[in-house]
């Protein structure tokens, strides 16, 4: 379900000759500044399970607000923007990077005089605690500020605790108070005159929930696709959005002109609604990103050339400040640092996400089908390769950690509803969690995994082939584990992400939602679910 680098050996003088090498459509189918600790980490985690919604203002490359509203700028009862999927009102207030902005991350909220920022939305599990960042604009007067809640869609506030008074740095206030059901949050400036406050990191902690599942999504997560290891390399465009361009290897020898990736898509995705498309972005993998925002996450991509990195805080892209690490199709080698921020990474209570590829026994020959393995640039790598090289010569266990292995193959299943049935909670969640029931899984030319639970026990496949024992360890087509903190999901084909759009240049195959008028697919479902369960948001 990708392109044509399912190259026979005759299909492949012709290449050379002149025909652009494709990724991976089956010739079957020819119609991350946060330094963390262990310790911190662990704290994050415990925290995590009980957050209803969390606000940090990160908005990408440009701000949706970047003006107040009184007079003569602006309206006078606020402007509405869109932050993580949900609509806040700002008044007299902005989203600010400047240097004088007291910030944790890239933005925070601005607000001077009377000016206050309120959830135009309501979280439907209650509050038992709000935290909240705040501090004194650089060069300006202390100013107070207070919390505010309502129960009844805004008709009526309380507020929460006493007024704060704001520092030169930012400093953490917690609010604890009860109420049940459905309630939004309002923080207004309450002293102060024309002295400016910043506020960033607003956490809702719910009323009566112990970590969700069902239909409750945690808001606010952030997501990093990477595209640092030719991921768009021959024919794939496995990326969220690409503005640019470069020159990348190719299998064939030369290079191919291809899509680059920045770290913010663009346009912004404060501007994605409910009925946004995903070619607002352009890129194989953007239906997957764009119904993230949906659901309240941010996503950025790391991009080529950018260094990964877990505890550098000269790094703003740096691991720790991320909940997922995506990795879709990678065709190059983690290097050793690489694979230790990688491995801390997860083993500290990030989620990492695995799209492999298929392959062959050899990098040097045709698999089974008779088609070159998924090497786009031709250095003797593909992703299975890639893979079991990260979990097998990491320096930290060596020993597959995440307790299984993938395997050379190239297998299709048109689709498999050979589907987990047992009582694993974590699996529940993401076959039939807040995204929907992921039923049916379809491969396009992928490969396998195979279970090795003596490695570690907490593995668990999520579908198998057709032919294979449903709970058995052999013929796995997705699965989960769990390492230290960390959660992770493994999916052995990246057709079924592929939504069919990208570069131009690439013969790319709509595999997220393509099939699903012959009813043979779920792939949203599971993706999206995945993802959410990855990152502690359901």
């Amino acid at each position: 379900m990708k392109h044509f680098d399912k190259i026979t050996i005759n299909a492949l003088a012709l290449m050379t000759a002149g025909f652009m090498a494709a990724g991976c459509q089956k010739a079957t189918e020819q119609a991350g500044i946060k330094a963390a600790t262990t310790q911190e980490a662990a704290a994050r985690t415990l925290k995590v399970e009980a957050v209803s919604l969390t606000q940090g203002f990160e908005v990408g490359s440009t701000s949706p607000k970047t003006a107040y509203d009184v007079s003569p700028t602006g309206s006078s009862s606020g402007d509405n923007v869109t932050l993580s999927g949900n609509t806040w009102n700002l008044y007299d207030a902005l989203i600010g990077n400047l240097s004088a902005d007291q910030r944790n991350g890239s933005w925070s909220a601005r607000i001077r005089n009377t000016g206050k920022i309120t959830m135009l939305y309501d979280v439907t599990t209650g509050i038992s605690s709000v935290t909240v960042k705040s501090a004194t604009y650089s060069g300006d007067a202390a100013s107070t500020w207070g919390l505010f809640y309502s129960t009844n869609g805004g008709s009526s506030w309380t507020q929460a605790g006493s007024a704060v008074t704001t520092t030169s740095t930012l400093q953490t206030q917690t609010f604890t108070f009860s109420v049940s059901g459905t309630a939004r949050i309002e923080i207004r400036k309450l002293s102060g005159g024309s002295s400016r406050i910043n506020i960033d990191d607003i956490t809702i902690n719910d009323n009566g929930s112990t970590g969700g599942g069902g239909g409750t999504v945690i808001t606010g997560k952030k997501f990093l696709f990477d595209a640092s290891h030719l991921e768009n390399a021959g024919s794939a465009d496995w990326q969220i959005d690409a503005d640019g361009t470069e020159n990348v290897a190719s299998y064939t020898g030369g290079t191919t002109v291809e899509l680059k990736a920045q770290r913010y898509p663009t346009p912004s995705y404060t501007g994605i609604t409910s009925s946004t498309s995903e070619t607002y972005w352009t890129g194989g993998m953007s239906a997957w990103a764009v119904e993230l925002v949906k659901k309240g996450e941010l996503v950025e991509t790391l991009p080529v050339g950018t260094a990964i990195t877990y505890g550098n805080s000269s790094n703003p892209q740096d691991l720790s400040n991320y909940d997922v690490y995506v990795v879709v199709e990678p065709n190059r080698l983690f290097s050793a640092s690489e694979k230790t921020a990688i491995m801390n990474f997860v083993s500290n209570g990030g989620g990492l996400v695995m799209v492999a590829d298929h392959t062959a026994a050899t990098t040097a020959g045709t698999d089974a089908n008779g088609y070159n393995p998924s090497d786009r640039d031709g250095d003797g790598y593909d992703s299975p390769r890639v893979w079991n090289d990260l979990m097998t010569n990491n320096g930290i266990n060596n020993n597959n950690p995440f307790g299984f292995t993938v395997n050379y193959v190239d297998i299709s299943e048109k689709p498999s509803s050979n589907v987990y049935t047992g009582t694993n909670a974590n699996a529940a969640k993401v076959l039939n969690g807040a995204a929907g029931t992921a039923s049916k899984l379809a491969f396009y030319n992928g490969s396998t995994a195979t279970l090795t639970p003596s490695n570690n026990a907490n593995v668990q496949g999520l579908f198998w082939r057709t032919s294979s024992t449903n709970g058995g360890n052999t013929g796995v087509m997705a699965l989960l584990s769990t390492y230290g903190s960390g959660r992770i999901f493994f999916i052995g084909d990246s057709s079924p992400s592929d939504d069919g759009t990208g570069d131009p240049n690439d013969n790319l195959f709509n595999g997220w939602s393509g099939d699903s008028p012959s009813g043979f697919t779920s792939h949203p479902a599971l993706h999206l679910n995945a993802s959410l369960w990855a990152a502690k948001a359901q």
